[in-house]
C-alpha cells in the first residue's frame, strides 16, 4: 500500500492523490479533475445510458467486499429523470452478488459501455430506492473514459431474461472451467471501494467499477490461482488503483461473450510497481496482483451474446506473458 498523500483534492481522495503523486501527475490532475469529474450528469451522458442494453454495476456487501455485476434488458431500461438521478428498470438475478448488496443508502457504481462504438461513461453514487421493477441512484460522480482497450463487439439477445443461469461452481479457489475462461479473456470488470463509502452515506467517495482490456490471455493465472494483470496507460485518474491503495479488496467479473457465462471473483489486490515481470510485459506501466478468496461461476447466466471481438488498436504496442516472466 502506498503512503497516503497529506490531503485529497476536491475531485480525488487520498488514495487517488497518492498514486497520482507517485507517477508525477498530481498537479496536472488537480486542475483537470474539477473540469471532468462532475456531481451531475451532462446531457450527453444521460442520453448515453438510456440507449444501452446492459450496464455493469459495482456494489459493496455488508462485510465490505466489493462486487462487480451486470444487468441487461432491452435499450430504454435505464432512464435519467434529472441530471443527478438514474433509474434502472432491472433487478439482479438470483446468482448475482448485487441481489444481496442492493439496498437504499448503499454505495453503487454504474459503468455504461457500448462496445461496438468503444464509448464508456461512469456514474457513481448511492442507491436511493429499490422496488419490484428496479432501483434509483443518486449520482455523486459522473465522468467519461477514453475508448482505449475496449474490444469492439456487437451485443444481441440470445436467451431469455429472468433468473437464468446454473451455478457451475461456488468455491474459494478457481476451478478448471474458471481458469479456462480467464486465460482466454480479453476483457474483465473490476469493482473497488473507498472505505468511507461503506458506512457514510454522505461521503463523496464510495464504490467504483471499471473496465480492463487486453489481448486474449492478458490475465495470467498462476498454479496457486493468483491472477496477474498488466496495467496500461490510461486517463491518469487512478480511480481503481487509488481505491486499492486504501482498501485492497476488489471484485472481478468475467463474461463469456459467446455463451453468456459469468464468473464473479472476490480478490485481494496489490499494485506491483517494479520488477522483472513488469519489465517483461510490453506496454505495462504497473501490474495488478489479484489473490482469489471466493469465486462463483455461472453457466449461461446472461441473455446477451456478442459478436466476435475486434481488438482495440491501442493494444498494438502491448505484449504477452512470455516464459521469462514466469521463471
Amino acid at each position: 500500500m502506498l503512503p497516503l498523500a497529506n490531503a485529497a483534492s476536491p475531485s480525488f481522495h487520498e488514495g487517488e492523490c497518492a498514486v497520482q503523486e507517485r507517477v508525477g501527475v498530481r498537479e496536472k490532475l488537480a486542475v483537470i479533475g474539477p473540469r471532468v469529474i462532475r456531481d451531475f450528469m451532462p446531457e450527453q451522458h444521460r442520453e448515453f445510458f438510456t440507449q444501452l442494453p446492459f450496464v455493469i454495476a459495482g456494489s459493496v456487501g455488508d462485510d465490505g467486499q466489493p462486487w462487480a455485476s451486470v444487468l441487461a434488458n432491452p435499450p430504454g431500461f435505464i432512464e435519467s429523470p434529472s441530471p443527478r438521478q438514474l433509474v434502472v428498470r432491472a433487478r439482479p438475478q438470483a446468482h448475482s452478488p448485487l441481489k444481496e448488496t442492493l439496498s437504499p443508502g448503499k454505495p453503487i457504481a454504474l459503468l455504461g459501455m457500448e462496445p461496438q462504438s468503444r464509448r464508456r461513461n461512469r456514474a457513481n453514487g448511492v442507491v436511493e430506492s429499490v422496488s419490484s421493477a428496479g432501483f434509483a441512484v443518486n449520482v455523486r460522480q459522473s465522468f467519461g473514459n477514453c475508448p482505449k482497450y475496449i474490444q469492439a463487439r456487437q451485443p444481441e439477445y440470445g436467451g431469455a431474461n429472468g433468473d437464468t443461469g446454473k451455478v457451475l461452481r461456488h468455491a474459494r479457489q478457481l476451478g478448471a472451467a474458471a481458469r479456462k475462461l480467464i486465460q482466454s479473456a480479453d476483457t474483465f470488470f473490476i469493482a473497488t471501494c473507498h472505505p468511507a463509502g461503506q458506512c457514510d452515506r454522505d461521503s463523496p467517495h464510495g464504490a467504483d467499477v471499471s473496465h480492463r482490456g487486453g489481448k486474449p490471455g492478458f490475465v495470467r493465472v498462476d498454479d496457486d490461482g493468483t491472477l496477474t494483470v498488466p496495467d496500461f496507460a490510461g486517463n491518469l485518474y487512478f480511480n481503481t488503483l487509488g481505491n486499492i491503495a486504501v482498501n485492497p479488496r476488489a471484485g472481478l467479473l468475467f463474461i463469456d461473450f459467446t455463451m453468456g457465462g459469468l464468473l464473479y471473483l472476490a480478490v485481494d489486490a496489490e499494485i506491483v510497481w517494479q520488477g522483472a515481470e513488469l519489465e517483461a510485459f510490453a506496454g505495462a506501466e504497473r501490474l495488478l496482483r489479484l489473490r482469489v478468496r471466493e469465486m462463483k461461476h455461472i453457466e449461461a447466466g446472461l441473455a446477451l451474446r456478442w459478436s466476435e471481438a475486434q481488438l482495440s488498436p491501442a493494444l498494438a504496442g502491448t505484449g504477452s506473458w512470455g516464459k521469462q516472466a514466469l521463471d
